[in-house]
Parts: structure tokens; sequence; C-alpha cells
């Protein structure tokens, strides 16, 4: 098996790009690099009282735009080299959907399965207090989120430790991807999911790009293989189906099924649930390696899982004609080219996984405005539009009842308007893209995505005059 280094994967695809761009080398290279990596070692008391010497990461990428921004990873598979991909990746995926952040991420090397509730809390805690000190967090500085390995749960206890050593009014904003009830936002857990389905949707609208391969426009009835059954992967296979695609494949780590008939989500996680693991689910088949799902015949694949899944080694066996990265670098650059080559669209995750830091800029605007969404139009709008349905009554025959009432003048509440700004950005951002791929006579949408990217970087840094 080749052996990837992800930052270097992270920069063919910056210099594949760069060759479409209008600005000096100098500027490509500043945006190129990581400002600043930090890299912190701590001890933490276990709870048999043996102490463990602890490693983490927090890299910020790019100052272009403050605060920057990126998520906070517990794995044992965390280094330096994956947090400065990622960072990296965070400051083109902000560019892409036009959030004003500069690209950071941070990482912890643990196995959260091997430790306890409360060692997780004192190893979130003692991290959080290294990021204070060398001035790594802070609302207009750099805000963490959620990432593999981390929820609400550990955003809390970075909020609650941020707070008792900062006299700060907007400290709700030092993080965000927290619980409502300390300043989070609703829609945010399942934000990320939520982008990947309307990427897929605005992909799959498009005639143009589904005759050249193949398929019909629209989601229904098209078939799919999700690969990671965690909240971007339960969240993106939802909407999904509830869309009318029928999910046929399912790769986790215990092991890999298939059914062509179709399998049912909810019962399915209902079983996993109460087994540990997806296999022997009603119908379907073991398949006979782990990632035989990714290589398993569908219309679209959705990695949701770790970075480098889909490589040179196993990209010409790929089946599937849409490539909806749902994961940070699922594909490597190698079998990106593969997978070109073969004619297959690939939905990149620079674009299609950015609806977590979408919903995270919301959030952190409501934290910075102190305002609830909604709360201060929600009843207006309801007013207003009974206004309008009894004038249509009166002028009508028509009588509407409570319940049509109820519905039709319903006034648009937090999750409403997170939900329709996301739908919004990530259309939006599609038709960027696509315009970009036009402009250059592009074959692929990543290349066009890290140009429109560096594009909106690069004019920053001119507009800055930082270079004397």
């Amino acid at each position: 098996m080749s052996t990837y280094k992800f930052y270097e994967q992270v920069n063919k695809n910056f210099d594949k790009a760069a060759k479409y761009t209008r600005f000096d080398k100098g500027i490509l290279a500043q945006i190129k690099i990581c400002n600043t990596v930090y890299h912190v070692t701590f001890p933490v008391r276990r709870d048999d009282g043996s102490i463990e010497v602890v490693e983490g990461w927090r890299v910020e990428h790019s100052h272009h735009k403050l605060p920057t921004k990126g998520g906070i990873r517990y794995s044992h598979k965390v280094d330096e080299d994956e947090t400065m991909a990622l960072a990296a990746l965070m400051t083109y995926k902000c560019a892409i959907v036009d959030v004003p952040f500069g690209g950071a991420k941070g990482g912890i090397k643990i196995s959260t399965r091997e430790y306890s509730e409360n060692e997780l809390e004192r190893i979130t805690r003692r991290y959080t207090y290294e990021l204070i000190k060398k001035g790594f967090i802070g609302p207009g500085v750099d805000v963490p989120a959620p990432d593999y390995g981390t929820g609400a749960r550990e955003m809390g206890w970075i909020l609650d430790t941020y707070r008792q050593m900062k006299d700060d009014l907007n400290a709700e904003a030092c993080v965000t991807g927290k619980p409502i009830q300390q300043g989070g936002i609703r829609g945010r857990t399942e934000a990320t999911g939520r982008g990947v389905y309307f990427g897929i949707r605005e992909a799959c609208n498009n005639k143009k790009d589904m005759d050249r391969i193949g398929l019909s426009t629209g989601i229904d009835g098209k078939t799919f293989v999700v690969q990671g059954l965690g909240n971007v992967g339960y969240h993106a296979s939802k909407y999904m189906t509830e869309a009318g695609a029928k999910l046929v494949g399912v790769a986790e780590i215990e092991g890999s099924i298939y059914d062509e008939n179709g399998i049912d989500l909810e019962k399915l996680m209902e079983y996993r649930k109460d087994t540990g693991s997806i296999i022997g689910f009603e119908n379907t088949k073991e398949l006979k390696d782990r990632d035989n799902a990714l290589t398993a015949e569908c219309d679209i694949l959705i990695p949701a899982a770790l970075e480098s899944q889909i490589t040179g080694d196993n990209a010409a066996e790929v089946k599937a004609k849409i490539i909806a990265e749902a994961a940070n670098g699922p594909t490597t650059a190698d079998a990106h080219d593969i997978l070109k080559e073969r004619g297959a669209l690939i939905l990149p995750d620079t674009y299609l996984n950015a609806g977590g830091v979408v919903v995270s800029y919301f959030e952190w605007l409501k934290d910075i405005q102190h305002v609830r969404y909604g709360r201060l139009s929600k009843r207006f709008d309801e007013t207003s539009l009974k206004k309008i349905l009894r004038v249509i009554e009166n002028i009508s025959d028509r009588d509407f009842t409570d319940a049509e009432l109820a519905d039709l003048a319903r006034g648009a509440g937090e999750y409403d308007l997170v939900d329709s700004g996301l739908e919004e950005t990530m259309i939006t951002a599609y038709e960027q893209i696509a315009e970009v791929r036009e402009k250059h006579n592009l074959n692929d949408l990543r290349t066009a995505a890290f140009v429109g990217a560096i594009d909106k970087i690069g004019i920053m840094y001119e507009q800055m005059g930082i270079f004397p």
C-alpha cells in the first residue's frame, strides 16, 4: 500500500489550480503556507492515578481573515501533517463558500475509546488552557469546532474553560458546535451532512454534467453507497433517502454490507446500536473486505470517513459515476486523476463538506450579536401573513382552517433561517465553481474550486498591501 502525505496532497491540488490564476509567485507562496503551527505536550492524570503525556496541535493556516476557524479532532492518527493539511483545506473551504474566516485546525493524539468521560474532560480543559496561554483561541482570534472524535460536549468544556480564564463579553463566540443552552445554534449537528445533500442535489440537477456521465437529472431513483455512518455520513444518507435515493451499501469500521434492493437507514442504525455492528443486518450481503463498499455498484459514492480512502491502488475499481467527498481529503491526487480519466464527476471536499463551517459562521454571528435568529421577526411575519390570508378569504369564497392558517402563516424560526442560509450558500457556491470551470475550460470541479478560492484570497492579500 502506498504512503500518502495529506498536506502534500492538498498542495498538489493547490499547485494545479495556481497555474490558472494571475498572482505573483510570492503571493501564491503566502497563500499556500501554514502561518502558525503550535505543537503542545502536557501531562494528564488518569483515573487510576497514573500520569500520561498527551500530544496535541493547533495550526492556523491563513490570517488573511480573522478569526481563523477549524475543528478539533481526537484520534490516535492525529499528527502535524494531517493537522496542517486540514487547516489548509479550511482556508480554501471558507473562501469557496464566502465565509469570512481564515483556516485552522486542531487535534489531540488519543483514541477516545480508551478514556473515560472524566479523563476526556481533563484532557480537553488542559488543551484549552494551553491554547489560551499561547493566544490560539478567542472570538476574534481562532474559533474551534467539533470534528472527528469530538462533539457538543467537548465544545461546552472548551467554552467553560475559556470563560473561567477570560473576562470576555463575547466568550460564547470562542467556539462553535456548542450545546444550544451554551450559545449553540439549531441545525449545527446535521449541518455538514445537510450541506453534502444540497451539494449532491445541485450536481444532479445540472443537466450538462448528468448527460456527460450518463445519468438522468435529479436525485430520485439514484443508488448510493456511504462509507462511515458517523454524524456526517448518517445525515447525508438521511437527506438523500428522503429525496428518493436508494442506499445500497455501507462501510463501517467493523466491515461493509451491500443490498441492491436497498437498505433501511433508520433500521440499520437501530440494529447497529443494539448489536454494535452493521454485519448481519436483514438481507444484506457482507462484503469480503471493509473497503469493498468503495468499489461496489452504485451511482453515487459518499466517502464520509477519513482522508486517503480512495487511492491510486483502488481508484480504478471504483464504479460510481459521482464521487461525493463528504470527508476531508478522501481522494488522493493520483486517485483523482484516475477517476477523472474514467469520466467520473468528483464533488470536491472543499465545497461539499463546507456545510459545517457555514452554520458555524451563523453560530459565531449569533453569539457576537447576542440575539437568537428569528426572535425579532418571527411573530411579526406570522401576523403579516395572517393578514394577507384574511384578505384572500374576504375576496374569495375560500375559508382557511386553523391548521392551514398555522401552516401557511408560520414565521421562520432559528432552524428555518439557518437551513435556508445553508441551502442558499451551497447553491451559490456551486454556481460560482461551475462558472470558474467554464471560464478556464477545466474538466474537473476540484481544480475549479481551488482556482476560485485562490482568486478570492489573492485579491484580499493585494488589497491589504502587506508586501513591502
